[in-house]
């Protein structure tokens, strides 16, 4: 999330710094993207604001797998919709050049960079989130039920 705040902050103050100063698709372009990111920017602010709330959270096991099942899945949904900022920024930026428009042909390049962006934002975070999960289930792996000087239980061995 603080790359995702990183990234809005930058792209708010240049995208307005040019905007103001360029025209035609460019101006659009850096309009589209200070649009955009404000959007990220509330996002990020309370995606970090929800981090914070969980850091100090005990999760059991199962609690921590189903936690981190909902966020890998999350994080599938979100490049999907990565996906189709790009196919309609791809789309978007054709037709202004094909009717000479430059609002769409700006707004279409902002998508297809935010979009790009956005996707290999999302993997990353998916590959590392993977990873994580692949500890959580080697973890889970290795107990087993055994009995113990107090009865029943999970032991993992070490």
């Amino acid at each position: 999330m603080t790359i995702l705040l990183a990234w809005s902050g930058a792209n708010i103050v240049q995208g307005s710094i040019s905007a103001g100063n360029l025209e035609g698709s460019a101006h659009y372009f850096h309009q589209m993207n200070v649009y955009f990111n404000v959007v990220n920017l509330a996002i990020a602010g309370y995606g970090l604001y929800e981090v914070r709330k969980q850091m100090n959270k005990k999760l059991s096991l199962y609690q921590n797998l189903r936690q981190q099942q909902k966020v890998e899945s999350l994080l599938i949904l979100n490049s999907g919709l990565d996906l189709a900022y790009l196919t309609t920024g791809l789309y978007l930026r054709e037709r202004g050049i094909n009717h000479l428009n430059n609002q769409t042909k700006g707004y279409g390049g902002s998508l297809m960079l935010q979009g790009g962006f956005l996707l290999a934002f999302d993997l990353i975070q998916y590959i590392q989130h993977r990873q994580n999960g692949n500890l959580l289930y080697k973890y889970l792996g290795n107990l087993q039920l055994a009995t113990t000087p107090n009865g029943v239980g999970l032991v993992l061995p070490l």
